[in-house]
């Protein structure tokens, strides 16, 4: 059992939440400081904290010896992998990868429907208030439906799975790829009822490698990987060159994923048929983009993790890891910095 253990949250927390913490155990110190940036936080409380409970302010290593823990409020920790406090060997990092898994794959959901029932087109038709003809119907309105479509998810982690078991009572193909094909269970944390832990709901699983010969297959591509040296522009013109003309990308994972001016290209020569698109490596989208103009593509302001629960689903997923480290089990969805997450 840990003994004398400061927490500092840099994240508002209820007065229940609190008292969540703090019934945990007697040797529990708690302070909450709801700041923006790490100089409002005094030199002297850093240098006494255990563990951190933060969504990206953290100190230099020299500023806090004595932590050994850092909870992040995010899944994806692209922005701040190379911290140099996270080079720290005997510190652990973890995320919130699986407490924010279901709005988003709604949103993959969403996006997967509105193109297999020709929404965009549907929209415009009503914004020109025009009635199409039958020609016109067979030719722009017919549907691609779920039940005969085959959806690639690339990236199986927590989104991904989540995906998988939304999309199983359409009856839909579902092909995945994974960095680790020799271990298809769900090692990280996994809310009850939710995902795939077991690793169940593909018909067939792909190493990343074989990502090209996945695509090839697909009706829809749904990326939901984090970006690391390896992910970077993964989609990339030949990528688009592997797949259906009839087929859409959905990318919920990180901008960075996607090669852009290779999927503009792809998108203007109709090489495929459409993008959701709800990350850009450039956030906010500028003006000038011509991703805003285009009518086969659906643009969100990096909002399909959203949630009015997002709060209590995250601080429930803390709560859990800090009862594990206080009886120095281990703890969930630890960070992998030679990984990069």
């Amino acid at each position: 059992m840990k003994k004398e253990v400061h927490i500092l949250s840099t994240l508002n927390l209820r007065d229940e939440q609190t008292e969540q913490v703090r019934n945990i155990s007697k040797d529990i110190h708690l302070t909450v400081l709801h700041v923006d940036d790490r100089k409002e936080i005094s030199d002297s409380l850093w240098e006494q904290i255990d563990v951190l409970y933060t969504w990206d302010l953290l100190p230099e290593p020299d500023q806090a010896p004595n932590l050994r823990w850092v909870q992040f409020q995010s899944a994806g920790i692209d922005s701040f992998v190379n911290h140099p406090l996270l080079k720290k060997r005997d510190l652990i990092g973890t995320t919130m990868s699986g407490a924010i898994t279901n709005q988003i794959a709604e949103y993959v959901v969403m996006a997967i429907l509105a193109f297999g029932q020709k929404l965009p087109t549907l929209l415009q038709y009503q914004k020109e208030k025009k009635w199409p003809s039958e020609s016109e119907k067979r030719q722009r309105l017919l549907p691609l439906e779920l039940r005969h479509s085959t959806v690639g998810i690339v990236g199986y982690g927590s989104i991904g799975r989540q995906v998988a078991r939304l999309l199983q009572p359409f009856n839909v193909e579902i092909l995945a790829a994974k960095k680790d094909v020799m271990h298809p269970e769900d090692a990280g944390y996994t809310v009850e009822g939710m995902g795939d832990p077991e690793g169940h709901f593909f018909d067939r699983l792909y190493p990343i490698e074989a990502l090209h010969s996945m695509i090839a297959r697909c009706d829809f591509v749904v990326l939901a990987l984090p970006l690391t040296s390896d992910t970077f522009h993964m989609m990339d013109a030949e990528a688009f060159e592997e797949m259906k003309p009839t087929a859409y990308v959905i990318n919920v994972g990180r901008g960075g994923l996607i090669d852009q001016p290779a999927l503009v290209q792809a998108l203007k020569t109709k090489q495929i048929a459409g993008a959701a698109l709800d990350v850009f490596e450039q956030e906010p989208l500028p003006k000038e983009n011509p991703l805003w103009e285009m009518p086969n593509v659906i643009l969100s302001p990096h909002i399909s993790g959203l949630s009015q629960h997002l709060s209590e689903e995250t601080f429930t997923l803390f709560l859990e890891n800090l009862k594990r480290y206080m009886a120095d089990l281990p703890l969930h969805n630890q960070i992998r910095v030679d990984a990069g997450y």
